[in-house]
């Protein structure tokens, strides 16, 4: 029920959003301040890529972990399954957003301007139709439950535009990852 609850956040959010690179929404971080924890598990095994898939949830998988894990570490959090007090878990969903442009329309402009020549600059019309529209986005939600309650303490959603969905460029998401991890859980307080 809650992963449902968190992907119907998810799609509404997306449907409401409108910029380019990657995007955090936390959730307030009130309940989570207030359990003063230390330690935590994750609530699920890393996925096994035994057969060396190149789908981008088994290359996800792996970057995600190490970039959780490490920004936790930098707050004073612990990685310890014996003691854990709180878990992490995570959804990945791919989304789509309309009316998005691409990074590479430089010439396109929301603005109203002023244009000396009354002439419409066929070229710029042609960009916007070849360079607009709907874009998929890379959605992750992180999730961290009360490993006592089992009840959800904090969430936050990161998106970002998929610029070529064609194909996979891991150094990419690596640096996308780490940098929307680092941005999400900025909010999260030191661990106590």
């Amino acid at each position: 029920m809650r992963f449902i609850t968190i992907l119907a956040t998810l799609l509404l959010t997306l449907a409401v959003a409108a910029c380019s690179g990657i995007e955090v929404r936390p959730a307030p971080i009130d309940t989570f301040a207030a359990g003063n924890y230390t330690y935590y598990e994750w609530r699920s095994d890393p996925l096994p890529n035994v057969a060396n898939s190149q789908d981008p949830m088994y290359i996800m998988d792996p970057i995600l972990r190490s970039a959780v894990d490490a920004d936790l570490r930098k707050k004073g959090y612990i990685l310890d399954k014996e003691r854990a007090q709180f878990s992490v878990d995570y959804f990945f969903a791919s989304g789509l957003r309309m009316g998005e442009r691409s990074a590479e329309a430089s010439n396109l402009t929301p603005y109203p301007s002023v244009n000396p020549s009354r002439q419409i600059n066929q070229a710029v019309v042609d960009n916007a139709y070849a360079l607009g529209g709907v874009k998929e986005t890379s959605n992750i939600a992180l999730q961290f439950n009360d490993t006592t309650s089992k009840k959800e303490v904090w969430h936050v959603i990161i998106t970002k535009i998929v610029e070529d969905v064609n194909k996979v460029n891991i150094k990419e998401m690596r640096t996308s990852v780490r940098q929307g991890v680092e941005d999400a859980l900025e909010t999260l307080p030191e661990a106590k």
